[in-house]
């Protein structure tokens, strides 16, 4: 298994590849992060489920893609803070995607949170992506 520099990256680009390919499943390794990611983007609606397969050696989380009509729900996403440039955003300055149509993914003290729950919460922190 090779090692990648930038998990998250790597798990937003099979994402994308899945959701341009149409592909209904996809299986990625586990990580809290990756998890949680994954948990906004059902609570959002852009995936229609995900769950923890731990049949193999190593725990993977297979993501159902959530079809509609003849593409997915998710038409893009884009990595904001990488390895070699983090962007971290205060409460006030959690930018709007497509003037509210899409989302921003926070990583924050109080864990992963989309950017309209951390704008309620008034908490900052890594801006990890833009999914619409």
């Amino acid at each position: 298994m090779a090692t990648i520099s930038d998990p998250i990256g790597d798990f937003l680009t099979r994402l994308r590849n899945a959701s341009r390919a149409r592909k209904a499943d996809m299986l990625v390794p586990y990580s809290k992060l990756k998890f949680e990611v994954a948990r906004i983007l059902k609570q959002e609606g852009y995936i229609a489920n995900y769950e923890v397969e731990t049949t193999d050696k190593f725990p993977q989380i297979k993501i159902t893609n959530k079809l509609v009509g003849r593409g997915t729900a998710m038409t893009g996403l884009k990595r904001v803070s990488k390895p070699g440039l983090r962007r971290y955003v205060g409460a006030q300055e959690i930018p709007r995607v497509l003037g509210g149509m899409g989302i921003s993914i926070l990583s924050t003290p109080r864990g992963v949170l989309s950017g309209r729950e951390a704008r309620k919460q008034n908490v900052g922190g890594e801006l990890l992506a833009f999914v619409w």
